[in-house]
């Protein structure tokens, strides 16, 4: 048995080396700076009153509103419809003030590091635009079609969280191997 890496845990370091993401990252921190100068409102959407990032906690509204949607819609109960339909909606209030502490501290990464944050931004942005093609359709009356957008959110959400727990949760040298001090055998 080999120790190579599962396919998708190189995603992240084959984004970080992509030169070609360059001019997204250009593109993106020139928003950030205009949106967010440095000073007390960055510092505000960085945590510094917390003493360690929001936008992590915030990730937690979002997806644990659409993930409440997700199984409600799984479930064959016509009166649960609208309580997943809530969801959605809070999933998608919740995206906002997710994004701008996402961009604050994404502004204090490196290069490389900013290319994998892009790409995780983009899969978000393109999950939230899912699931508001998925409120639009439920309160047109379409839902099956906002069921099937909501899972296609769902999915593109994944990514972006794989990418997101990259981001927060670097990889670091490797763990050591587990000693075998205190067993006994001969």
């Amino acid at each position: 048995m080999t120790d190579a890496p599962a396919p998708l845990s190189v995603l992240p370091t084959v984004l970080e080396g992509r030169r070609d993401l360059d001019g997204a990252v250009d593109a993106l921190r020139a928003l950030v700076d205009d949106a967010f100068p440095p000073g007390d409102v960055r510092d505000a959407l960085q945590g510094e009153w917390l003493g360690h990032p929001v936008h992590p906690v915030l990730t937690d509204l979002a997806i644990g509103f659409w993930t409440s949607a997700f199984v409600l819609d799984l479930v064959p109960v016509k009166r649960l419809r609208a309580a997943a339909d809530v969801f959605v909606a809070l999933g998608l209030a919740a995206a906002l003030p997710t994004v701008a502490t996402g961009l604050a501290d994404w502004s204090l990464l490196p290069r490389e590091r900013q290319r994998v944050g892009v790409v995780h931004a983009g899969s978000n942005a393109v999950a939230s635009a899912f699931y508001a093609w998925s409120l639009a359709a439920r309160v047109r009356g379409r839902r099956t079609r906002g069921i099937a957008l909501g899972m296609l959110g769902a999915g593109a959400a994944t990514v972006g969280g794989y990418l997101g727990g990259h981001l927060a949760f670097p990889p670091s040298d490797p763990v050591p191997a587990r000693s075998d001090a205190g067993q006994t055998g001969a």
